[in-house]
């Protein structure tokens, strides 16, 4: 599971958002050293997954639609790259070969398939509130 910087950067807006009612793209850029571009690409992925909610016209920005009390770090990478896998074998639509073609299967795809299991119940453990220590002092729009 390859933690691109595009799911740091995940963490990085929902960190700016989390202390706040609505901030504008600028102000996240700027609290968190992101580039637009690349925030807005990532405020999109987030809104699709309806962590984030975008507001239109002069006085936009976006807020929290989920509370970090609702949310990992699992949830916010897979709402960036659905498709995290530790090793291209373990996506179930690229089948790994040897474990096919070996009795018993790829003892190597196996313990892999256990790592990427662990990782994804570590990232799980802990909601974002509890990673950032946030009070929650923002509302949360739904």
């Amino acid at each position: 599971m390859l933690i691109t910087r595009e799911c740091d950067y995940a963490v990085r807006v929902i960190r700016a958002l989390s202390d706040e009612d609505r901030l504008s793209v600028n102000d996240i850029c700027e609290r968190e050293e992101i580039t637009a571009p690349f925030a807005y690409k990532i405020l999109k992925k987030l809104q699709k997954a309806k962590i984030v909610r975008g507001y239109r016209g002069v006085h936009g920005g976006y807020s929290l639609k989920k509370s970090t009390s609702e949310l990992t770090l699992l949830d916010v990478y897979l709402a960036i790259d659905s498709g995290m896998y530790i090793i291209e074998c373990m996506n179930p639509k690229k089948k790994c070969c040897r474990d096919e073609k070996m009795e018993g299967g790829c003892e190597v795809h196996q313990e892999l398939a256990r790592i990427q299991c662990n990782l994804q119940h570590m990232l799980s453990e802990k909601t974002l509130q509890e990673i950032l220590g946030v009070r929650e002092a923002a509302q949360i729009t739904k």
